[in-house]
């Protein structure tokens, strides 16, 4: 279900959204990960847990000009299989030329995955990539060793957008790799009692995306319908929840926007109940048994790896080449004190 731009403007108003942004901000951000959302020093905040329903409240913040609700990386909990990040974006109205204003800056051993339900985005990266995502089309971006990338304004649109921005860790035999990126703007779908899911990344209920996986993991967007639903999952990953829109009972807990809901591993079955029209993102993989750092645009594995790459980046290195944008290069934000992954 893809949301217009009117209803998107109603939904936003409703989840406590404004033009200006989210109503009980926090501040902005020069760069995505803090130490706010994952203190190096707790390591040990994403231990997988059995079948749960454990619901956590996201982080309301500024990325660009587009107030996100950060549900994940949380002190709570880090990660859900090889996912690392889930902000949800918007819905925000932007114009021709003002938008996520989000300049170049620098990744490394992560998959930026982009999904819009309404709206357009341009990207552009220091592969050359220059590509406009539009609502129900799919980037996914991979770091590898080191990429650079901005998102901006079109210059043609101008409404809404809302969507999600999520980070995939890549694994160690991937990681060091070259940098990639893929656009599709379609993807398949899967019919499920009362709800349909578009399947991002990976396989769910007989439906496989034709993105790249470098771990096993999947990511659908389901639309909701009022009524009951029962999806089928894989036992052995781990999963969670993230709801873009509406409310839903999960296994007869309610969860709403903002929130994020661990699933846990050991299901085969997810059971879920919507008295109106609702929109959630399931997210889930293997549990991802490689110890990892998170600051700022980086997934490493050591303090000395990040350090090298944010020196990198400082000094124009050739590691991430460079991106045509009129948008100002995004400076590093002060180093904090980081400890190795236990």
């Amino acid at each position: 279900m893809l949301l217009q731009a009117g209803a998107a403007r109603n939904r936003a108003a409703r989840a406590g959204w404004t033009a200006a942004g989210p109503r009980p901000t926090v501040g902005r951000m020069s760069g995505p990960v803090a130490t706010a959302d994952a203190p190096p020093a707790e390591p040990r905040a994403s231990a997988v847990a059995p079948a749960c329903v454990e619901i956590t409240t996201s982080r309301v913040a500024d990325v660009g000009r587009m107030p996100v609700r950060r549900a994940l990386p949380r002190r709570e909990r880090r990660t859900v299989g090889p996912w690392c990040f889930a902000d949800h974006m918007g819905p925000a109205p932007v114009t021709e030329t003002s938008g996520l204003d989000i300049g170049p800056h620098p990744h490394t051993g992560l998959q930026t995955v982009t999904w819009l339900l309404a709206g357009e985005v341009l990207h552009r990266d220091s592969l050359g990539s220059e590509q406009v995502i539009r609502a129900g089309q799919l980037n996914l971006m991979t770091a590898g060793h080191g990429v650079a990338h901005s998102e901006e304004a079109t210059g043609h649109y101008r409404g809404q957008v809302h969507g999600a921005q999520l980070w995939v860790a890549q694994p160690e035999r991937t990681r060091h790799g070259p940098a990639a990126f893929e656009h599709h703007p379609e993807l398949p779908r899967a019919e499920l009692d009362n709800a349909v899911g578009t399947v991002l990344v990976g396989s769910f209920a007989g439906a496989t995306s034709p993105a790249r996986r470098d771990s096993e993991l999947v990511g659908v967007d389901v639309a909701l319908r009022p009524g009951r639903s029962a999806w089928p999952l894989d036992p052995t990953f781990e999963y969670a929840l993230v709801i873009l829109d509406g409310q839903a009972l999960v296994q007869g807990q309610p969860v709403g926007p903002g929130q994020l809901a661990y699933l846990g591993r050991g299901r085969d079955q997810l059971d879920l109940e919507a008295a109106e029209e609702a929109q959630v993102l399931l997210l889930g993989g293997e549990p991802f048994e490689e110890p990892i750092l998170m600051w700022w645009n980086f997934v490493a594995r050591t303090p000395e790896e990040i350090a090298a790459a944010a020196r990198q980046w400082r000094s124009a290195d050739p590691r991430f080449g460079r991106v045509d944008s009129p948008l100002p290069r995004l400076r590093v934000p002060p180093l904090p004190r980081l400890r190795p992954p236990g």
